[in-house]
């Protein structure tokens, strides 16, 4: 009998090659997967039969956290394949278990890919201000630049 959970899976850049076999198995395990239509596409071959799959849409983060919370509630295994607000739980007061399962990440990819693998100090800042304000995002920028640090942008 499936636990009733909560996974937080990073998928990785896109490629089967890319995606760890942890996340592979808690999709294949999951009775419920929420995220972007556009990411299902990955996940396909490893969806079981009658799996449900929920695109949420973009910019939707607090209401994707808020649907897989209800859910595991329900008792289901539910995979959250975008990143997901693991906070939220202590808002709910939600005794649901959350694992979270990271990914390859973007960055990692592309800096393997130019021959430079990332193995010293390092930073990412995501330039996306639907969870951060912006001017916490520009202090961030200058202190990654004032500390010469090897600086991946997202968004």
């Amino acid at each position: 009998m499936k636990k009733a959970q909560l996974i937080v899976a990073g998928i990785g850049p896109g490629s089967p090659e890319d995606m760890t076999p942890a996340v592979i198995q808690a999709v294949k395990n999951s009775d419920v997967v929420i995220g972007y239509k556009y990411y299902f596409q990955f996940i396909k071959p490893y969806l079981e039969p009658g799996t449900e799959c929920i695109d949420t849409g973009m910019k939707r983060e607090k209401a994707r956290a808020e649907q897989a919370f209800e859910l595991a509630e329900q008792g289901k295994t539910v995979c959250v394949i975008s990143s997901g607000d693991a906070g939220m739980k202590r808002e709910r007061g939600s005794r649901v278990e959350i694992e979270v399962l990271p990914g390859i990440s973007a960055f990692q990819k592309a800096a393997s890919l130019l021959g430079a693998p990332i193995g010293h100090d390092f930073c990412v800042i995501s330039l996306s201000d639907l969870m951060t304000p912006w001017d916490r995002i520009e202090k961030r920028i200058h202190a990654a630049a004032t500390a010469d640090f090897v600086t991946a942008v997202y968004n």
